[in-house]
């Protein structure tokens, strides 16, 4: 899973619906739970390429290019409690927007999404949640390093799975971590060498299979 990881320090850190029991649950309102895509969907969308310096890669055409645009901006604006990332599929001709629930939100990306093809997953976690537990971390970054743990990267999934945090003492980490922040911490942990530069990967790309 692709992580956008931000650089700081030298570090690359990158509605629960509730009913009585003695009433029958509510029918879900449109678009409320994830698995659905917008009317763009329906047409047929060829891949479109590029060719640089000999090689041919895919390439996002550009009115979905302005459409994920549209989503990320208002989603990190007006719906930051919903939206928790994007990512393209190129293959596809679509994008894969991943959001807690939301009704509104959901509105917002049909509109957004004009005649382009968006696909709308659950996320457990929204962007602003996640952010707020990697500022946690971060701040803790050199209490972790004292206690011999070397987180090398801190970054919020897209999907909004959780907190993927990069180190090179996964075992510790995964016990300390969690006893300190709690058990129920959107805590992810990875394998990950010293700190590499990376360049700022833009939206990330869906997997080729699947989805």
């Amino acid at each position: 899973m692709h992580r956008c990881p931000c650089l700081l320090g030298g570090l690359l850190l990158g509605a629960v619906l509730m009913t009585a029991a003695c009433q029958p649950p509510e029918p879900p309102q449109p678009g409320i739970v994830g698995g659905w895509t917008t009317a763009g969907c329906e047409f047929t969308r060829t891949p479109e390429t590029v060719t640089v310096a000999g090689h041919t890669m895919p390439a996002t055409p550009a009115a979905l290019a302005e459409a994920m645009n549209r989503i990320d901006v208002g989603g990190r604006t007006d719906h930051a409690a919903s939206y928790a990332g994007l990512e393209v599929d190129q293959q596809r001709v679509r994008a894969i927007v991943y959001r807690v629930p939301s009704a509104p939100f959901d509105d917002f990306i049909r509109q957004s999404a004009e005649d382009t093809c968006i696909f709308v997953r659950d996320a457990p976690y929204s962007l602003q949640d996640l952010t707020a537990w990697h500022d946690r971390v971060l701040a803790d970054l050199e209490a972790w390093r004292a206690r011999g743990i070397r987180i090398s990267t801190i970054a919020a999934r897209h999907d909004g799975a959780g907190v993927e945090i990069g180190t090179q003492d996964v075992s510790r980490a995964r016990q300390a971590l969690p006893r300190h922040y709690g058990r129920n911490a959107p805590l992810i942990f990875v394998e990950e060498g010293p700190v590499t530069p990376l360049a700022s990967p833009g939206f990330p790309a869906a997997p080729q299979q699947g989805g």
